[in-house]
């Protein structure tokens, strides 16, 4: 039985390590055992940490023989992004020049996680800087999305989605700003969460300085795993108080049983034409689910939305002229200048009164979709309007990485907002993982959770899988 624990969830390994059915040592060795067949094929984990996970599992298994009180996520195997620091370990966010940015204090995301007792087994892959659509980079190499090599297994939380599909570890640390945990779950077949902006703290003292005001307003901590359930106890300990960020708010986490909100707005009609039939097909196939489970489903389109996925990039376009994009343009890799320069072409830079403007507009726009809520407090709609791109899509030129990001205004307008989103797999389409994004208000992520549970009840993980390259 032990040596199969990696296909377990993050639930079942820490019930059974309570009721001393399993140890935590054999569901790490397990993890670690299942990493070292499948990560030379994919490369989704950069820094293993063997060793020291098998000793704090020995830790863990103490604390149980000793009758302690255990955390939620007692003796789970799990795995970080590279680019939140880790106490003892280089903050690289896959960037060359930053190999050597060891980490003194672990981030809130690894100190929470740590504390509800769950066991780091390593680090995950990121584009450099965390900033491309595809997990590629000069220090750490190319991560492939287990399902097809030619596809993408998204940015920046690719490794992390990577890792969860072949089952490396049943829980993924990621963070999205403009799709980074979203797009990634769904180019890999598993689940992803994006919670509300303030949700889950957030601190990194190798940065030197802190972010601006976008990206304080659309960055966000999170999370991956191959199941709604796990996603949602992750969630918990995950969104732990931690002091050194501002941001994070006291709001409690409440589950709401099999309440049902009245009315989904069902949305998938995008103005630019470019909506896979598959991504349709999977959209209407979810809202099916969603209205046998007793929901009133409604097409209809959230306020300004092309607005406001548009303004996400001109804002950052904005902001990062003199910071970001400067950095990048001296230690970013050759793909990542080209990426970047086509992603600014695409980019609307504002003058000083236009930028406090946009501010403004995105108080509005924000105002309009809370009480679109009102009215529909579940959004349904896809994650992005086509299936996961080919590999290296984005050094195609300009035309490439406007259409890519015009398919990816789903994910755009709800960062921009700072609202939770949720993509839930829904299988495959000709071999490449398919799904939908669930969207609710803010600090209500549990109404996303208990519509992905119908979902995922109609459409089953497919995962772990052995790599299929």
């Amino acid at each position: 039985m032990s040596t199969e624990l990696w296909r377990w969830e993050a639930s079942a390994l820490t019930a059974a390590i309570r009721a001393r059915q399993i140890s935590s040592r054999e569901a790490v060795a397990s993890c670690l055992h299942r990493l070292e067949k499948v990560n030379p094929a994919i490369n989704a984990v950069v820094d293993v940490l063997g060793d020291e996970a098998l000793d704090t599992a020995d830790g863990a298994d103490a604390a149980v023989a000793r009758g302690e009180e255990l955390g939620s996520l007692h003796g789970v195997p799990v795995t970080f992004k590279i680019n939140v620091d880790f106490a003892g370990r280089a903050n690289t966010n896959g960037v060359v020049a930053f190999k050597d940015r060891v980490a003194q204090f672990d981030s809130p995301p690894v100190a929470n996680w740590r504390k509800a007792g769950a066991i780091p087994i390593g680090r995950t892959n990121v584009p450099p800087f965390s900033a491309r659509f595809f997990t590629a980079n000069s220090l750490h190499g190319r991560t492939l999305n287990p399902w097809n090599a030619e596809r993408t297994p998204g940015g920046s939380s690719g490794g992390a989605a990577a890792a969860v599909a072949t089952g490396i570890g049943p829980l993924a640390h990621g963070n999205d700003r403009a799709g980074s945990v979203r797009y990634p779950a769904y180019a890999c077949g598993v689940a992803g969460l994006r919670p509300t902006i303030g949700r889950v703290a957030a601190f990194d003292a190798t940065s030197p300085e802190d972010f601006s005001a976008a990206t304080q307003l659309t960055f966000v901590q999170g999370l991956l795993a191959r199941t709604i359930r796990d996603v949602r106890l992750g969630f918990k300990a995950l969104a732990a108080r931690d002091p050194r960020d501002p941001w994070w708010t006291p709001v409690p986490i409440e589950e709401t049983g099999n309440a049902r909100p009245l009315r989904v707005a069902m949305f998938c009609d995008a103005a630019s034409g470019l909506v896979d039939p598959a991504v349709r097909d999977a959209v209407r196939q979810a809202a099916v689910a969603l209205a046998d489970a007793g929901y009133d489903i409604e097409e209809t389109s959230p306020p300004r939305f092309e607005e406001a996925a548009r303004l996400f990039f001109t804002l950052l376009r904005t902001e990062e002229a003199a910071s970001t994009t400067k950095a990048i343009e001296q230690l970013g890799d050759e793909q990542l200048r080209r990426a970047r320069a086509s992603t600014m072409a695409y980019a609307s830079e504002l003058d000083f009164a236009g930028y406090i403007k946009a501010f403004a507009r995105r108080a509005s726009m924000l105002r309009e979709w809370m009480i679109f809520f009102e009215r529909y407090p579940l959004l349904l709609m896809p994650v992005s309007w086509e299936l996961p791109f080919p590999v290296d899509f984005d050094q195609q030129g300009d035309a490439a990485v406007a259409r890519m990001l015009t398919a990816h205004h789903p994910m755009l307008a709800v960062s921009l907002l700072g609202l939770p989103g949720l993509s839930v797999p829904m299988g495959l389409s000709d071999g490449i993982p398919v799904g939908v994004q669930l969207v609710a208000g803010r600090f209500c992520e549990e109404l996303c959770l208990l519509a992905g549970e119908i979902i995922e009840s109609r459409y089953p993980p497919q995962t772990p899988i052995d790599p299929r390259i």
